[in-house]
């Protein structure tokens, strides 16, 4: 991945208020413990030698859902141009879990950042027909204006961060 395009990605976070930091996998579990508070729920990483450490709990009851204040899910793609990370279904449907806390986490390989959404199209075309039914395309924290002035966190979590994996 281009260093311009990773650096368009941080720009459009930045312009989101997204936090994002960089780690390498083996400094992954220190950057999680700086941003998440207990309980903090998420689902196991795809990323070959990339673990969850042992205090994220992977297999939330109901209870726990209701009671986290961090979720963390990989994200498959990120889009530089919108600052936006997409988040792949898995046939359990556990991928939500990101919107129960008020601090979303996105995991993210350095690699799989894109320009923009043509690339990003190409990418989901191929998800799709290669089995995997379902994505969000997400862009910053839960926000809306329905009832007048802005109020994050309404429909989803107030805060998201993304930490991209150097490889």
């Amino acid at each position: 991945m281009s260093t311009g395009t990773v650096a368009t990605f941080e720009d459009s976070l930045e312009r989101l208020e997204v936090g994002w930091t960089h780690a390498s996998s083996d400094r992954l579990a220190d950057v999680l413990e700086g941003l998440c508070s207990d309980p903090t729920i998420g689902v196991e990483l795809p990323y070959d030698g990339v673990e969850l450490p042992g205090w994220v709990n992977t297999d939330p009851t109901p209870a726990d859902l209701r009671e986290a204040n961090a979720g963390i899910t990989a994200a498959g793609l990120g889009i530089a141009d919108y600052g936006s990370v997409v988040v792949q279904g898995t046939p359990d449907g556990i991928e939500p879990v990101s919107l129960f806390g008020d601090l979303h986490v996105a995991v993210l390989r350095r690699s799989d950042i894109v320009p923009g959404m043509p690339e990003a199209f190409d990418w989901l075309g191929e998800e799709f027909r290669t089995g995997h039914s379902s994505a969000i395309i997400a862009t910053g924290p839960s926000a809306t204006a329905d009832m007048g002035a802005l109020v994050k966190g309404a429909h989803g979590p107030k805060e998201v961060h993304v930490v991209i994996l150097d490889e």
